[in-house]
């Protein structure tokens, strides 16, 4: 067995920030940059809440100098470059389709489905006849028609709840949104046609393997987490099993062992990002990731609940940054509030911030601001850092000021508030 190549802590967090397009700075910008931000994020997650602005949104800010939300629409929808699915909701690139139709196959055997389609047959039925009789179908107009009303999170009419199952097992695809509704319509209406074949099971389950490790950047192949191998297989998997696929994309050249200090266990990551390594381990910045305008050092970036660098526990394996999404808490266990986003400067992550955007009276309104080291927020060039950060996403947000009340300390207070004045 080839040992593992051993790398320091700040090299993994610094590979894993650059993959994704997080540091130095952001190097992308226009509709490209946004197709090409997310290729790096390799699952960009979807999610309906809007309390700053979608967490697609705020990844993609965060990646690209220009970002605008209709960017993300044109790659997705109207190019048909990227397609959404599953549980877990995420965009992918289109040429991935194949592997995912596999796993969309299996999910038929999935026992909840196949409970909604015995009980619901009749809807499944009707649901389907429509998607063949009409280009594209909306839930919200199907619902209208009479339908039988269901307890189910995934829809509360029976056509609802068809016309999602119909999705998960990709004979319906989403065709566009309104707002952040999905309206479907049958999947060869959507991709190409020489996508829709699955490809091969094994070849999907060596593809979603690797897969996951792209999407972690450094990652164990058999964690069940979202995004990850197990959580896509739709099937059972033992220990051996993942151990068999992991020699198997050893053995095929598209991945590597990895240690890094200080942690237990070992990991892997693309064998293709090798090569970046040694630049990275020697504080030198690849000469693909140099920002175009300025860096994280200069600018903060203000990352989405949801970003596959700090969610899910990750902030704690790279930044050593306890973070936890509050959103869906209990009043009384919300520790620093419902949005609160961790706040990059340069390679790490140094305070976290929540905020709310105010779309009636066109205010970014900062709830509440904390830091891992309180000399953080004396630090004059930290200051500065954090009002430009405060600067781009108003501009972004399109708000006219920033309510920072909450913010402690009067000059910090004032700095953010000077931020969103100079930004409107």
């Amino acid at each position: 067995m080839t040992p593992p190549i051993t790398i320091s802590k700040r090299t993994a967090r610094r590979l894993v920030l650059g993959k994704q397009g997080l540091w130095p700075g952001r190097r992308w910008s226009g509709v490209d940059g946004t197709r090409a931000a997310m290729l790096a994020i390799e699952q960009l997650q979807l999610d309906p809440l809007q309390v700053v602005a979608r967490s697609h949104d705020l990844m993609l800010h965060a990646r690209v100098a220009d970002y605008r939300p209709e960017y993300f629409s044109q790659v997705t929808y109207d190019e048909r470059g990227f397609f959404d699915w599953g549980g877990w909701l995420a965009v992918r690139p289109m040429e991935e389709l194949p592997y995912w139709r596999t796993i969309m196959q299996r999910e038929r055997e999935h026992e909840g489905i196949r409970k909604a389609v015995a009980e619901h047959r009749p809807a499944f039925e009707a649901m389907r006849a429509a998607l063949h009789e009409r280009d594209t179908v909306s839930a919200k107009e199907m619902a209208s028609n009479g339908r039988i009303i269901v307890k189910d999170y995934r829809g509360g009419r029976d056509s609802s709840l068809a016309l999602y199952y119909l999705w998960r097992t990709g004979e319906a695809m989403t065709h566009h949104r309104e707002g952040f509704e999905r309206i479907y319509a049958r999947a060869e209406l959507v991709a190409p046609s020489h996508l829709l074949e699955p490809a091969e099971a094994l070849e999907a389950d060596l593809f979603v393997a690797r897969k996951s490790v792209a999407f972690a950047g450094i990652g164990r192949i058999g964690e069940g987490r979202p995004g990850s191998f197990r959580h896509w297989l739709s099937r059972p998997v033992s220990s051996r099993e993942v151990r068999e696929i992991e020699e198997a994309l050893i053995d095929r050249g598209e991945i590597v062992r990895i240690h890094v200090e200080g942690s237990r266990g070992g990991a892997f990551m693309l064998a293709e990002d090798v090569a970046l390594l040694a630049e990275v381990e020697a504080g030198r910045v690849p000469v693909a990731w140099m920002p175009i305008e300025t860096s994280t050092e200069k600018e903060v970036a203000f990352l989405s609940p949801l970003d596959p660098v700090s969610a899910r526990g990750r902030a704690k394996v790279l930044f050593d940054f306890d973070y936890l999404w509050e959103i869906y808490m209990r009043e009384d266990l919300v520790v620093y509030g419902r949005f609160t986003m961790p706040i990059l400067w340069g390679d790490q992550l140094v305070g976290r911030i929540d905020l709310r955007m105010d779309r009636k009276a066109a205010t970014l309104v900062v709830n509440g601001l904390w830091f891992e080291d309180k000399a953080t927020a004396r630090d004059a060039e930290f200051v500065d850092a954090l009002a430009a950060g405060v600067t781009r996403l108003v501009q972004f947000l399109g708000a006219n000021k920033v309510d920072a009340d909450a913010v402690t300390g009067r000059r910090l207070s004032a700095r953010i508030r000077r931020a969103g004045a100079l930004a409107s």
